[in-house]
Parts: C-alpha cells; sequence; structure tokens
C-alpha cells in the first residue's frame, strides 16, 4: 500500500480550492507509482505530483524517571493535483 493517510490540516484544506490534497505516502514509492495508486484508488485524472521528505527529528521531555530521548520517523508527504470539476471528498471517498 503506497498511500498511507490524508492530512487533514488547516494548509491543506486551503488547497481544495485549487483542486490540491495532500496524502502521507510510503518513503520509497516514487511520483509515477503516486500516481497510478491514486488513479486506481479514487478514479480520477492527475494533473501534477509533488513529493517532499521531512527527516527525523530528535525528540525528548522531562518525567519522574528523568529525561526521556527518542526520535520521530521519516515522512513523506505528497501533494496532488487534480484537473478542473474534480472534487474529493476524503470522508467519503469521491464525488464528482
Amino acid at each position: 500500500m503506497i498511500l498511507i493517510k490524508p492530512f487533514m490540516t488547516d494548509k491543506s484544506y486551503r488547497g481544495k480550492k485549487y483542486n490540491f490534497y495532500t496524502f502521507s505516502v510510503d518513503i520509497s514509492c516514487n511520483k509515477i507509482q503516486i500516481k497510478k495508486e491514486i488513479e486506481k484508488l479514487f478514479g480520477f485524472s492527475i494533473k501534477n505530483v509533488r513529493t517532499m521528505i521531512y527527516p527525523r527529528k530528535d525528540k525528548s521531555k522531562y518525567t519522574k524517571k528523568g529525561f526521556l530521548y527518542g526520535r520521530t520517523n521519516k515522512v513523506k508527504k505528497a501533494i496532488v493535483q487534480f484537473y478542473e470539476n474534480q472534487k474529493l471528498d476524503l470522508l467519503n471517498k469521491k464525488e464528482i
């Protein structure tokens, strides 16, 4: 499975006006694989795919037992643009 989940943020909702939708995808996939997977899943033709990789981050917190250290995972995001008149409702999968 290439697609992991859609990103539900304020910034991603602002892109809905221009048919941009943001998804979290598998780190090892490329733009062609993302495009084929979304076309197969939703049945829409895709105009553009943009990807970005967020690196790992160091995290720490202070608890009763002292400091706890850890790292987050790498995350790859894909911003997909559909052609005009193709709207996607992420809660109900598809809407025309």
